[in-house]
């Protein structure tokens, strides 16, 4: 029988208040700081237990943690990366600095997973996410190297690999990447994503081939 998920939640709570509290490798000064972090995350925990699931796989949970570590790490090579390259492009005047907009539908589809990956696209240096569509389960990702669509895409797809097993998506890792509808390819009339008057004719030849991604 799977346990409830709140008081999990809670107990990660009392883990992440000793890390911000930053206690001395005390046991008794440890376990009364985890106390207190329990008296006040189980609460918090509670309140907002509608806001996930109601029971926790810890099976799953622990199955999924080394594709976690794998995807921080990822994602902390790629920030390191990209701050070198966002650097030396300031730098040295000959490099090249070519603003674009590159169309990228999902394979993840809850919303933890695409906030994850979203999320993961704005805190690297030289990249953006826009919107998402959720109509189409499409980024829009704006990059200071968008004409190169590979070198935006290539760490997205890396990242998503992860996030599949991560999130239990009904996906998996190599599953084709879905094809990106031709409205959106051609810009939303609502204004949405960018259209033919913001560089929606960019966009399109990015959008294109998406399907090829997902080897």
């Amino acid at each position: 029988m799977k346990p409830r998920k709140w008081p999990v939640v809670g107990v990660l709570l009392a883990v992440l208040w000793l890390f911000v509290r930053g206690v001395a490798l005390d046991p008794a000064y440890v376990l009364g700081e985890f106390l207190i972090g329990l008296a006040f995350g189980l609460p918090v925990a509670f309140a907002f237990r509608r806001f996930y699931t109601e029971r926790a796989d810890l099976t799953r949970n622990l199955r999924a943690l080394p594709y976690a570590g794998i995807y921080v790490g990822l994602f902390l090579k790629e920030l390191l990366t990209a701050n070198v390259d966002v650097a030396y492009r300031v730098l040295a005047p000959s490099m090249p600095i070519e603003p674009d907009v590159v169309v990228v539908p999902l394979r993840v589809e809850s919303d933890a997973a695409v906030t994850t990956i979203a999320n993961s696209i704005t805190l690297t240096p030289g990249t953006l996410t826009m919107d998402h569509d959720e109509e189409t389960n499409t980024l829009y990702v704006h990059g200071i190297t968008g004409r190169n669509r590979e070198a935006v895409v290539e760490p997205i797809r890396a990242w998503e690999d992860y996030a599949l097993v991560i999130f239990d998506e009904e996906r998996k890792p190599g599953d084709p990447v879905p094809e990106v509808p031709v409205a959106t390819r051609e810009g939303r009339a609502d204004g949405g994503a960018p259209g033919p008057a913001d560089g929606g004719d960019r966009t399109t030849d990015a959008a294109e081939g998406g399907d090829d991604d997902g080897e």
